[in-house]
C-alpha cells in the first residue's frame, strides 16, 4: 500500500501545482465552520503555493487573519460559494468594492449541493429560498411535496415552489479530521463534523488535516465517517484552535 502520509502541509501541497490538480482558476473546497474544524495548516500551505482566481467553496471565510481570510488577504480568492460571511471585514470590503463575487447559499443548500456532488447528482428541488432572491435566474417548478404523496386528500398539502439546485464538485477539498490511520480513513470530532464529511466525498483531490494517527486497524470501522478511499493525502498536525469569539463572564460582583 502506497503511504498516504506527507510530513508538512507544504509538501502535501506543493507538487500539487505541477500535476495538474492545482492551478489558477481552479475551484477548491474548505471544510470548517468559522474557526472550527477547518484545516489550517494546508489553508496556509495554499496561500504560498501562489495560486489565484480560485473559486473557494466554504460556509464561510474565516476571520481576517485566519483561516480563509488569509487568501483574502493576499486577493488570491476570485469567488466564494459560502453561506456565512459576517465576521471577515476583508470579505466585505472586497465584496463591496466589487474586487470579490459571492454566491450565497442557506446553509442547508450549501450543504445538500456538497453531497450531491458527491453522491453524482447534477441537481436537485428544494423548498428553501422559493420566492426570494434566492431563486433569481434559477428554474422553479410547483409541485406537491413528497409527504403529500402519502396522502388521499392533496388539498391539505397543496403544491409549494420548488427551486432547482445544482451540486458542487471541485478540483480539490481540505479538510480537517480528529483521527486518521495509514490507509486515510477519517473519524472527525464532535462540531468538526460540520461540512468536512461531505468535501471529502466531493473533489477529483482531497488532503485531509488530522490532529492524531494511529495504527492500521485502530478504528472501529462503525465509528469511520469517511472511508479512505476517498482520501488522497493527510497530514498529522498540532492545531492552533483558535477562538473566534470569546465570550467569558465578568469577574465583576
Amino acid at each position: 500500500m502506497s503511504t498516504k502520509r506527507h510530513d508538512s502541509a507544504a509538501s502535501a501541497i506543493a507538487d500539487l501545482v505541477h500535476k495538474g490538480i492545482l492551478y489558477d482558476g481552479c475551484t477548491v473546497m474548505v471544510g470548517g465552520f468559522g474557526l472550527c474544524g477547518i484545516p489550517e495548516q494546508l489553508i496556509v500551505a495554499l496561500r504560498d503555493t501562489g495560486v489565484k482566481d480560485l473559486t473557494c467553496i466554504s460556509n464561510n471565510a474565516g476571520v481576517d487573519d485566519w483561516g480563509l481570510g488569509l487568501l483574502l488577504q493576499t486577493r488570491q480568492i476570485k469567488k466564494m460559494v459560502s453561506s456565512y460571511v459576517g465576521e471577515n471585514a476583508t470579505f466585505e470590503k472586497q465584496f463591496l468594492d466589487g474586487e470579490l463575487e459571492v454566491e450565497f447559499n442557506p446553509q442547508g443548500t450549501l450543504a445538500e449541493r456538497i453531497r450531491a456532488g458527491g453522491a453524482g447528482v447534477p441537481a436537485f428541488f428544494t423548498a428553501t429560498g422559493a420566492g426570494t432572491q434566492i431563486a433569481q435566474g434559477k428554474e422553479t417548478r410547483k409541485m406537491h411535496h413528497p409527504a403529500a404523496k402519502a396522502r388521499v386528500n392533496h388539498d391539505t398539502f397543496p403544491e409549494r415552489e420548488f427551486v432547482l439546485e445544482t451540486g458542487l464538485y471541485a478540483d480539490l477539498a481540505l479538510v480537517k479530521a480528529h483521527k486518521a490511520d495509514p490507509f486515510g480513513n477519517l473519524v472527525y470530532r464532535k462540531t468538526a463534523r460540520n461540512f468536512n464529511p461531505m468535501m471529502a466525498t466531493a473533489a477529483a483531490f482531497v488532503i485531509a488535516e488530522v490532529d492524531e494517527l494511529v495504527g492500521l486497524g485502530d478504528l472501529d470501522p462503525d465509528q469511520i465517517h469517511t472511508p479512505g478511499n476517498f482520501i488522497d493525502r493527510f497530514i498529522q498536525t498540532d492545531s492552533e484552535k483558535r477562538i473566534e469569539q470569546r465570550t467569558v463572564r465578568s469577574t465583576e460582583a
